[in-house]
């Protein structure tokens, strides 16, 4: 049974709503404020029924508003209905601006109220499911690199991701530009044993073909015109994580005979170097 907190300083009331109420829902009393606040604390009810009159302000609205607020406060989720007298309509329209969920004004009308409740139980389930969904999405989004989505291609997607990131194998990411390759990469290098490493994306289309190898493998001092110091490039720096090399088809063929020799015998050669780098 759902759970709803009755705060009114009438034992009538009180008395008539637990009556009219238990058979439907697990209903907790209190007569005042503080004993309201204590109760809904340690229920975590899904409805607060909340006289605004209450003791020891019983003539004003100043505790039944103090109530609504710390509720509200405590309990995002909670749905407060407000109960008001006739003609206290500024009351209720306040009440409303504070965050209460609705509000029926006296003499309670039993039928009247169980509808009230009923939506907002059912508003308290949409709401509740909704942030898990979000809590669920945003965990998922973190393990997979940001990569979030439901529908039958994705989930094949992270399938495979979640296979070859226990791997050291190279992946061959295919794709239209802007579908999400790096991405893809970024949740291979999150799930894998090197995710403490660097994640290192270069574009191999946006860097000139006489500079990509370099880039790729650094240089030597000295190899060519302009080569002052020794450089590390992108694979060595790469070196106990992961390196994304995006557009790969455009490097020069040339060029792919070294990078498959990386690939297969994981050793490079700086630009005018002779040395086997591993």
């Amino acid at each position: 049974m759902e759970k709803i907190l009755i705060i009114d300083d009438s034992k009538d009331i009180l008395g008539q709503l637990k009556w009219g109420l238990g058979s439907d829902y697990e209903v907790s009393l209190a007569d005042t404020g503080t004993e309201g606040l204590v109760l809904c604390n340690k229920h975590k009810p899904k409805v607060v029924i909340l006289d605004l009159g209450l003791p020891p302000h019983e003539n004003s609205t100043e505790e039944g508003f103090r109530c609504l607020v710390e509720i509200i406060r405590s309990l995002p989720l909670t749905k407060v209905i407000v109960v008001t007298g006739q003609g206290e309509r500024e009351n209720a329209l306040k009440a409303i601006q504070l965050g209460a969920y609705d509000f029926y004004q006296k003499p309670v009308d039993l039928k009247e109220l169980k509808i009230i409740i009923s939506r907002a139980i059912h508003l308290y389930g949409i709401e509740e499911e909704n942030i898990l969904l979000h809590t669920a999405a945003a965990a998922e989004g973190s393990k997979l690199g940001g990569f979030i989505g439901n529908c039958p291609a994705i989930t094949k997607i992270f399938s495979v991701v979640e296979k070859v990131a226990t791997t050291d194998a190279p992946v061959l990411i295919t794709g239209e530009s802007g579908t999400g390759k790096e991405l893809v990469a970024r949740s291979i290098h999150s799930l894998s044993l090197r995710k403490a490493g660097p994640f290192i994306p270069i574009n191999c289309g946006a860097i000139p073909e006489n500079l990509l190898e370099s880039e790729l493998f650094g240089h030597e001092k000295g190899s060519f015109t302009g080569a002052l110091s020794q450089i590390y490039g992108k694979v060595e720096y790469a070196r106990d994580g992961t390196l994304f090399l995006d557009e790969i088809a455009e490097i020069s063929p040339s060029l792919q005979v070294k990078l498959i020799r990386f690939l297969q015998e994981k050793v490079i050669q700086r630009v005018g170097g002779r040395e086997d780098i591993g």
